[in-house]
């Protein structure tokens, strides 16, 4: 998972909170960034159709719909196709030893398979309830 998936669901959290247009320096000050890197992920994300945009003099920045239930894979696809990947993979697909020759394959079915159970669980989180989660840090999410 990219840290900009991270950023993005800061983002979203403080917007929702907000309920209100917030410049790309009001998103920054609150995700601790620098304005650029917010308009890059907001930029993506009004690609994705979670937030809107506004530009201009005035009142110019970023907003969403509170009514809209954004859930952190709609985040997720915003940004990567699989959110996990391996960074190596060992082994030659050429060799004759079937450990060898297998092991990259293998892993990336693996990583497959955990980015499909990943991106179920993120289907069940809202960033609703990622805002509740931190203003009653009581209630933990459910496994």
């Amino acid at each position: 998972m990219n840290s900009d998936i991270v950023v993005a669901v800061h983002a979203l959290v403080y917007l929702h909170h907000k309920q209100d247009v917030q410049s790309s320096v009001q998103i920054a000050e609150n995700v601790c960034t620098n304005p650029v890197r917010v308009r890059h992920v907001m930029s993506v994300l009004c690609k994705a159709g979670l937030v809107n945009s506004k530009r201009g003099k005035q009142n110019s920045g970023y907003w969403y719909e509170p009514s809209k239930k954004i859930t952190l894979d709609q985040v997720a696809d915003a940004f990567v196709g699989e959110l996990l990947e391996p960074g190596w993979t060992s082994g030659d697909a050429a060799a004759d030893c079937p450990i060898c020759s297998g092991m990259a394959g293998y892993t990336n079915r693996l990583y497959h398979h955990m980015t499909e159970l990943c991106m179920d669980y993120l289907k069940t989180v809202t960033i609703e309830q990622v805002e509740r989660e931190l203003f009653c840090a009581k209630e933990p999410l459910e496994k």
